[in-house]
């Protein structure tokens, strides 16, 4: 199996606000969620995109690293799966002082809600790697940089469809959970109810 349970991971979830035209996780308010060693380490792209595409939630796009400035997409949510080495990552712009810098390693996925800044700051190891996923049947994703003139994208995130089911673990998972307990005060998923 590709997955680890997910009841044994540490799941994180942020909220991160607004700065400057980077509008964060403040429109939709869904949190930015990290879930730490979900693919176990034997885990590669082409396993991670087949378990992926299996759940039919997220349909995999890309394998690549991060880029190295802060954009954000107003079309789309994106689920991030780290395949290869770690990285320093960066989410709701440097200028922020309610961002989150956070190591992502080899198995780790991230959810990151439509409209929340990202952008690698360091690959620590060198030949870091991700799969990219979008929502099934979601919008083409796009680039925004939170520059004067994206102000009008930016209010089509408010009607932005969420998962109903988890985009790794189906119809039981994180995302799911969270909609019902929420975080606790550390950013960490209540796992109970």
């Amino acid at each position: 199996m590709a997955v680890n349970p997910w009841k044994s991971l540490r799941i994180e979830g942020f909220q991160i606000p607004a700065s400057q035209l980077i509008p964060n996780t403040s429109i939709q308010k869904k949190p930015l969620m990290i879930y730490r060693s979900a693919f176990n380490s034997k885990a590669d792209a082409k396993a991670i995109e087949s378990h992926l595409s299996s759940e039919g939630v997220v349909d995999p796009a890309w394998c690549y690293p991060m880029y190295n400035i802060t954009h954000f997409h107003s079309t789309t949510h994106e689920v991030l799966v780290a395949f290869n080495g770690r990285a320093k990552l960066c989410f709701g712009g440097e200028e922020n002082n309610g961002k989150r810098e956070v190591v992502m390693e080899k198995g780790d996925v991230i959810v990151v809600p439509a409209g929340v800044g990202h952008r690698l700051l360091e690959d620590l190891d060198g030949g870091f790697e991700m799969v990219g996923s979008y929502p099934r049947g979601a919008k083409q994703w796009d680039m925004c940089y939170g520059k004067q003139g994206e102000e009008e994208k930016v209010k089509g995130i408010e009607g932005l469809k969420w998962f109903e089911k988890d985009p790794v673990y189906g119809n039981e998972g994180p995302v799911v959970q969270a909609e019902r307990t929420g975080f606790d005060s550390n950013g960490v998923l209540a796992k109970g109810g």
